[in-house]
């Protein structure tokens, strides 16, 4: 039986869920032309839409298999820093000018002692969510770098007003932004060793947190990580969230969710365990009781498997659910448990 907790926090959940009115049920797409300059896959994409299923599903084999050219780049960028804010091209080209800019807002510790973190946002974060964390984290001494993940904020396309591009049924550029997201990241690191930060940690939240462990299983330079929710699968989070229901719309009657499964395959955190846990690590899991995007169980499932591994690492268990995590009081817990985490082990 529910308890009255349950039952109220899950309606807040909802609440706070619904408040956004602008999601749009796009169309069905396979996207194969995504894949043309990706660096794996089986050979030319087909052009009848019969062979697209069989086509993602072997390209995600290949680039599982061969993750680290998937998520390599050949160059690092040049780098611009002006008014605080960290601007290079990606090494990912898009369609979309404003998308091929990173932006990441720089905020320095003034004694870091070569320590700096990167903060990587929820999915639809606006320019100024998570700058809080980043400033707090800049006063205690560690050096926070806050970048804006791919379709977001400054990098929106001006014909949507939400990172539709990053998540979406369009299932070759949900790939392709994902590994735009880690190659970004990877770029950031380049940079801050630039600076001269020898010690660098990431932490992301919901679909940042994806991004972040992704990155961290294929940079060891990133050592010391917190996963603010965290799941198996790319695809159940979409199947199952109330946040991605209208994208469950458009994927139904199209694919399955085990098909859906196999066609980001090579985006999801759980086909990486053993890679992840090939480096020293100092992690932290943060997932909630109540979260309706992120089921507990797809938490529960990963960190048991990473416990499997010998994987350094903590577990904390918040009594909220995805969106309520960002507020009163439980947003002052999260901020406590991810800040002091970097403070002990970076």
């Amino acid at each position: 039986m529910r308890t009255v907790y349950a039952k109220w926090m899950t309606n807040w959940e909802q609440r706070l869920c619904f408040a956004a009115t602008n999601r749009v049920v796009r169309p069905f797409e396979w996207g194969l032309e995504w894949t043309a300059r990706w660096p794996v896959g089986p050979g030319s994409p087909p052009t009848d839409e019969e062979s697209a299923l069989e086509y993602l599903i072997q390209l995600n084999r290949d680039a599982t298999a061969h993750s680290d050219e998937f998520f390599g780049y050949d160059a690092i960028p040049e780098f611009h820093l002006s008014d605080g804010v960290l601007r290079f091209r990606s090494r990912v080209h898009t369609p979309h000018a404003a998308n091929n800019i990173v932006h990441a807002q720089y905020f320095p510790a003034k004694d870091h002692k070569k320590r700096a973190v990167i903060v990587l946002p929820h999915w639809n974060a606006s320019r100024t969510q998570h700058s809080a964390l980043a400033k707090g984290m800049a006063k205690l001494g560690l050096t926070a770098v806050r970048m804006s993940l791919p379709y977001h904020d400054s990098r929106l396309p001006a014909e949507t007003h939400r990172a539709d591009y990053a998540v979406s049924s369009n299932i070759a550029r949900t790939i392709d932004a994902t590994r735009q997201g880690i190659i970004d990241v990877r770029c950031v690191v380049d940079w801050l060793e630039q600076q001269g930060y020898e010690r660098i940690g990431i932490v992301g939240t919901s679909l940042g947190s994806c991004y972040a462990y992704l990155a961290a299983a294929h940079d060891p330079r990133l050592k010391v990580n917190v996963f603010n929710h965290c799941s198996n699968y790319f695809a159940d989070v979409v199947w199952t969230g109330l946040s991605t229901q209208h994208i469950k719309t458009a994927l139904e009657g199209n694919i399955s969710i085990e098909k859906l499964r196999q066609v980001w395959d090579c985006i999801s955190p759980g086909n990486y365990i053993e890679k992840y846990a090939a480096s020293p690590r100092k992690a932290k899991f943060i997932y909630s009781k109540y979260d309706t995007t992120f089921l507990p169980e797809f938490s529960k499932s990963i960190i048991q498997k990473i416990g499997n591994t010998g994987v350094d690492h903590k577990v904390v268990e918040l009594p909220c659910g995805h969106y309520t995590m960002g507020e009163t009081p439980f947003k002052f817990i999260d901020g406590y448990h991810i800040i002091s985490h970097f403070k002990r082990h970076l």
